[in-house]
């Protein structure tokens, strides 16, 4: 089963949906390590015949399953909080509020971190950030098109991407990117949205 990373690419089954989310309670219970494809059957009620069928490959594949959901359902929240923006501003905010929020009150993603640091921080560092780039501008960059140029959107939301992992993993003293007017506050000094948002209109 190749799963695909593009935005909107991402759907699963109702059976694969509930193996999907007992790899996810063995992970919690057992660790990264620790779980088998064995417990995820019995977890799931599934014989290991049809979770190959569905997953070839096993563990590997079914912990790359996972995480492709993760992102799928991180950045269709993400749109349905950005939705009737009106401004750049008003989408770059939106996104980076939602962004932050639900990767603190990400409880599993809290487990992670405390129990497996190592292995959760490679999701977001190494070739794990080139990757949630990637999805993110296929999630997001279209949408902040409507406002800039292709080139220049894909750029700053690369950057935006960079920046709010950063700020999750390290968070700053001066801004707090879950609170409204502390991102605008960053956005005004730092990337000159008024400014940036007139060379569509003047090209």
């Amino acid at each position: 089963m190749a799963i695909a990373v593009d935005a909107n690419q991402s759907a699963f089954t109702a059976i694969e949906t509930r193996v999907l989310n007992a790899t996810k309670f063995a992970i919690e219970k057992w660790g990264v390590s620790r779980f088998t494809v064995a417990d995820v059957c019995d977890l799931a009620g599934v014989s290991r015949a049809t979770l190959y069928r569905m997953f070839p490959g096993g563990k590997e594949v079914l912990l790359e399953a996972l995480h492709v959901r993760s992102l799928d359902e991180f950045f269709t929240t993400l749109l349905d909080r950005a939705e009737g923006a009106k401004s750049l501003e008003d989408l770059l905010v939106r996104c980076i509020v939602s962004a932050t929020t639900e990767l603190r009150n990400d409880q599993h993603l809290a487990m992670m971190l405390a129990t497996e640091p190592g292995t959760t921080l490679m999701q977001f560092t190494i070739d794990g950030l080139s990757r949630i780039v990637r999805v993110a501008a296929a999630y997001l960059a279209p949408h902040v098109a409507n406002f800039l140029p292709k080139r220049e959107a894909d750029a700053l939301v690369e950057v935006l991407a960079r920046l709010v992992i950063s700020y999750f993993l390290t968070p700053s003293d001066r801004y707090d990117f879950a609170n409204e007017a502390s991102v605008v506050k960053f956005l005004d000094s730092h990337i000159n949205i008024h400014e940036v948002s007139k060379n569509k209109t003047t090209r």
